[in-house]
């Protein structure tokens, strides 16, 4: 059988100075291990930036960087990562070369970027693509601790806080550090596929998170983009036990709020009320009881939380155009 060559999607780390190593590492470890687990794409990486030797946030210093591309290839991707402001060790670079290449980065941005290139920053990396110009009405996010001074230095971009990365077309931008990990698994899944995304997670140990108004790739992963403890403490208590009788009073103490407040939060953070959330988890539940057992209808329902075969065709039927026995008759004797 002939083989088919993979699609290449060409991508160009641009290195500034003091960069942040994990948000270099993180995002291309992502790619790294999504190469080796398919054939279909692989994402060809190559660093470039202002000079050949640059300092890092921990005070290796990186060599061997490229110089900034005159061009990048059509259907690229460049990835733009953040800097620390007080680096580990003695520096490689003067606060004078620092600006310039700074200077040199924002310069090169605004003139290589152009429709069909895809533009992703980590953590204070969107500074760089703010004054380029880059975010001016795009909504976007950046580290915490840079959200004032990316509003002040991109006036016209619409920056949202308490994001763990915002995709608008194509500008992608990520709070940071290991959120640039979320971001590119977001990325690996819209090239290749949730499997594949799910198989580098995995290797990765981290969460599979998504973009609120993204498409589903997971019920257990759904409505966590978001940073709020409170939230996530409830989450992981519902996806770990789904069939239990999840209240609201229930879930507030495990949050360790009160229950008025867990249900503003829920809707606010997670965009979806509270009951919403435990019945996507028991549809989720029910959906791998069908698809990996023989048991009848009502014995799947009361095993994923609902009194009934009806409640559960019920809520199904809110998050799904086909019956429940649909997904058994797809999966079961395969």
């Amino acid at each position: 059988m002939k083989s088919t060559a993979p699609r290449v999607i060409p991508v160009f780390v641009v290195l500034p100075p003091r960069v942040l190593l994990l948000d270099v590492a993180g995002p291309i470890e992502v790619l790294r291990k999504a190469n080796l687990e398919q054939g279909e794409v692989r994402f060809d990486v190559r660093f470039v930036g202002p000079a050949r030797k640059l300092g890092s946030s921990i005070g290796l210093a990186v060599t061997g960087i490229a110089p900034l591309p005159v061009r990048l290839p059509d259907g690229a991707m460049l990835v733009v990562p953040g800097h620390a402001d007080i680096p580990l060790g003695e520096p490689v670079t003067t606060a004078g070369q620092n600006d310039a290449y700074e200077a040199a980065i924002v310069d090169w941005l605004r003139r290589v970027v152009r429709p069909g290139i895809r533009l992703a920053t980590i953590c204070s990396g969107a500074l760089l693509a703010g004054r380029a110009g880059l975010l001016d009405g795009i909504e976007c996010t950046t580290h915490h601790g840079c959200i004032a001074e990316l509003a002040h230095d991109a006036p016209a971009a619409r920056v949202r806080e308490n994001r763990l990365y915002v995709v608008d077309g194509e500008r992608m931008t990520s709070a940071g550090i290991t959120a640039g990990i979320d971001l590119m698994l977001h990325v690996v899944a819209g090239e290749v596929g949730p499997g594949c995304a799910l198989a580098v997670a995995r290797f990765l140990v981290v969460y599979l998170r998504r973009a609120g108004g993204d498409p589903q790739l997971s019920p257990w992963l759904e409505g966590r983009n978001h940073m709020h403890p409170s939230i996530h403490r409830a989450q992981d208590a519902v996806a770990g036990d789904p069939a239990r009788d999840w209240t609201v009073p229930v879930l507030a103490r495990e949050a360790a709020t009160s229950p008025r407040n867990l249900s503003r939060l829920f809707n606010e953070h997670a965009g979806m009320s509270v009951t919403d959330f435990v019945n996507r988890m028991r549809v989720a539940l029910a959906s791998e009881l069908l698809a990996g057992s023989r048991l009848d209808m009502e014995a799947v329902a009361e095993r994923s939380g609902f009194g009934s075969a009806r409640q559960l065709r019920r809520a199904w039927g809110r998050l799904h155009a086909a019956p429940p026995s649909r997904s058994r008759d797809t999966t079961v004797d395969h």
